[in-house]
């Protein structure tokens, strides 16, 4: 882990906008140097062109004198005049007896050119700007040459101390603003992150608190608020879910115990076939209790499932051709009704219509296979439905289901009917398994208005 891993965020913001603006800060102090130092420049050949030219006039009206004079207090510049010759005849005191500083002309039709002079006739490592100018005289063109040291990068001493230290308090004030602006903007996240801990400690009902200013911290709370509510939602069901199960599987454990119990007590009074089928029936039931708190388990946690074309009349059909009916099956297949699941738990879903719709019937269960457009309106707005649905009806001719419980009847555990005995009522797993493993394949189980009894409609994606 690196030193800025361990660093608070608001010490990493604040390091990194420092950084920021302190690059910023030399990329502007750099340019400005660079305008001021070309600026300067083009002002100290203008003071040196100035100097050259009145010793040039000079020159012109043939008052030339050696040494040359100072040209004003102010302009103090090395100047050396150059005859047609290239022969010095005439110079400053600091430049008497030496050779032209110099040896570049201006081109015609131009009568003055500058340029950058190294180590030449001034000190070493030193660079000086010389101006050349020309005068026609005598028949010839006489140079003048002017001379002034180039300028450093940044011009003037006090240009770079004020630009660093401007920078160096730039920074300073930026960084220490950028610090207490997100601790101050990070202050609703230590209350949430706080407020979290105690909710993991003490109580999953409590809910952090939320900002009102509307921003990502805000959206944030209100994020972390719906988590919390779905986890505690969630554990309720778990809670709920766990206790139902540990009911049902307590009263097939329970009515086993008794009768071993029972069998113990009195062996020469037991008959054992009539033992042995009791015992059956409730390990019947244990077996399909857990058969379904399996299938439930897979579901919820989305176990892949095979997926083919299943034609929903001929899977609905083998499942009628494979079951005992205690009603009258009154069948409308129609062919051609494809689907793409996968037939084992498409099989499991209409077998629990099934037994529901017989469970419940007086005496007539009938079971529809068709396409949607048959005459059905489900689906039709549905987007899951556009390229076609599939519809499965399963109508029994019971007391039917109350329009306000038609969607309790799909809880886990659910029983409306409390005079059913458990034996004949079945563990309440059975609709929930059926919509979940419809939901799983892009479709829908509910319950729809029926002139008798109860009706289930399913609806599966139709497959071309």
């Amino acid at each position: 882990m690196t030193l800025a891993d361990r660093w608070p965020v608001r010490t990493r913001l604040a390091f990194l906008t420092g950084v920021t603006v302190a690059v910023l800060c030399i990329l502007f102090s750099a340019g400005l140097m660079m305008a001021l130092h070309r600026l300067a420049t083009q002002n100290l050949i203008r003071e040196t062109t100035v100097a050259g030219e009145l010793i040039a006039y000079s020159v012109d009206r043939g008052e030339l004198v050696n040494p040359l004079p100072p040209v004003s207090p102010n302009l103090i510049r090395p100047i050396q005049v150059v005859d047609p010759n290239g022969r010095v005849v005439a110079a400053t005191r600091d430049l008497q007896g030496k050779p032209p500083m110099a040896n570049f002309l201006p081109k015609a039709p131009r009568r003055n050119a500058d340029s950058e002079v190294c180590d030449h006739v001034f000190s070493d490592h030193r660079c000086d700007i010389v101006v050349a100018q020309q005068v026609y005289r005598d028949g010839g063109d006489w140079t003048i040459y002017s001379a002034a040291p180039t300028l450093p990068f940044y011009v003037y001493p006090p240009v770079l101390i004020l630009l660093g230290g401007g920078t160096v308090l730039a920074v300073a004030a930026v960084a220490k603003g950028t610090q207490r602006s997100v601790r101050r903007s990070l202050r609703p996240v230590d209350a949430i992150r706080s407020e979290l801990d105690e909710i993991h400690s003490t109580d999953l009902g409590r809910r952090v608190p939320v900002p009102p200013a509307r921003d990502e911290i805000h959206h944030l709370a209100r994020s972390v608020n719906y988590t919390l509510d779905r986890l505690e939602e969630t554990l309720e069901q778990q809670r709920r879910f766990t206790s139902d199960a540990s009911h049902e599987l307590r009263s097939p454990i329970t009515a086993i115990r008794a009768q071993i119990e029972d069998a113990l007590l009195a062996p020469d009074e037991v008959d054992m076939d009539a033992l042995g089928a009791a015992v059956l029936r409730s390990l019947d039931r244990l077996q399909s209790i857990a058969a379904d708190l399996q299938t439930l388990a897979r579901l919820d946690a989305g176990a892949p499932c095979e997926r083919e074309p299943v034609d929903l009349g001929a899977l609905v059909g083998a499942e009628l051709a494979n079951r005992r009916h205690s009603r009258r099956i009154v069948r409308d297949l129609r062919p051609g009704v494809t689907v793409r699941g996968d037939r084992i738990r498409l099989g499991r879903l209409v077998t629990s219509l099934l037994d529901n719709a017989e469970r419940h019937a007086s005496s007539t269960v009938t079971v529809i296979v068709r396409r949607g457009e048959d005459g059905n309106p489900a689906g039709d707005d549905d987007p899951r439905f556009r390229g076609g649905v599939a519809v499965v009806e399963v109508l029994d001719d019971g007391s039917g289901i109350a329009h306000d419980q038609r969607e309790v009847v799909f809880q886990r555990f659910t029983r409306l009917d409390s005079a059913r005995s458990r034996d004949a009522g079945g563990a309440g797993l059975g609709l929930p398994i059926a919509r979940q493993i419809a939901e799983s394949h892009g479709g829908a189980l509910d319950i729809r208005d029926s002139p008798e009894g109860a009706r289930f409609v399913l609806c599966l994606p139709l497959t071309p």
